[in-house]
């Protein structure tokens, strides 16, 4: 339940959109300072663009070098170390992020505490340090990063392929879906017991008006990175 008088943000997400990670950070430094209750969701990017009929903006040229330059503003401006990948189409494209946002869903069911922190380390690893999200090893090493115990760490990536996990992550893509996304990251208020949805990490300003609070930049006061 949210606290009194507390607005819920459904904040859908997959962490191989680096806009996302943005909107992560950004949602994380202000949920506190506004008066709201975030909710991280997991969801699968590329079922949505299919179920949408989106295409990755990387894969209209003109889109792809103006995405290059942008997000090296954007990295400037949040104060967040993204950096793209070497190899973008492999690693974004081919590669995917089926096994982590799986991961991650088990994480969200039955260790929650700890989905912030593991989704966090796992951006880091493909947008930050240009590393593979797709083996174990890997995301073993972002959930040990982030303090999740090994063995239990062991236990959740296995039951990522349990029918559980891959029911949950599906029903929750579908969510987005139905309340109209088609990209991520997207945001849905519930205020006044009505869904308004958010596309994008630069919509903040306009969410922040819906909830009568203040967008006062990409940290707010008494707030800090937590990256």
């Amino acid at each position: 339940m949210a606290g009194a008088g507390k607005r819920v943000l459904d904040f859908f997400y997959d962490v191989v959109s680096p806009y996302s990670w943005v909107g992560f950070e950004t949602m994380c430094r202000y949920r506190s300072f506004w008066n709201v209750e975030v909710h991280l969701r997991p969801v699968l990017l590329g079922a949505i663009m299919k179920e949408s009929g989106n295409q990755p903006p990387a894969m209209v040229p003109n889109k792809g070098v103006y995405m290059s330059k942008d997000l090296q503003r954007v990295a400037k401006y949040y104060q967040i170390p993204l950096r793209q990948p070497s190899d973008f189409f492999e690693v974004i494209i081919k590669k995917g992020s089926l096994s982590a946002m799986r991961f991650v869903t088990a994480i969200d069911l039955e260790q929650p505490n700890f989905l912030e922190p593991v989704s966090r380390e796992i951006w880091k690893r493909i947008w930050s340090t240009d590393e593979d999200i797709t083996t174990p090893e890997s995301l073993l090493s972002a959930a040990n990063k982030a303090g999740l115990p090994s063995e239990l760490a062991q236990k959740l990536l296995e039951m990522s392929g349990t029918a559980a996990v891959k029911d949950r992550l599906r029903l929750t893509t579908a969510e987005a879906v139905k309340y109209g996304a088609f990209g991520m990251p997207t945001v849905v208020a519930h205020v006044d017991g009505k869904p308004h949805m958010f596309f994008g990490s630069d919509r903040f300003e306009l969410l922040a008006d819906l909830l009568g609070e203040k967008w006062v930049g990409p940290i707010p006061p008494g707030q800090k990175s937590l990256l």
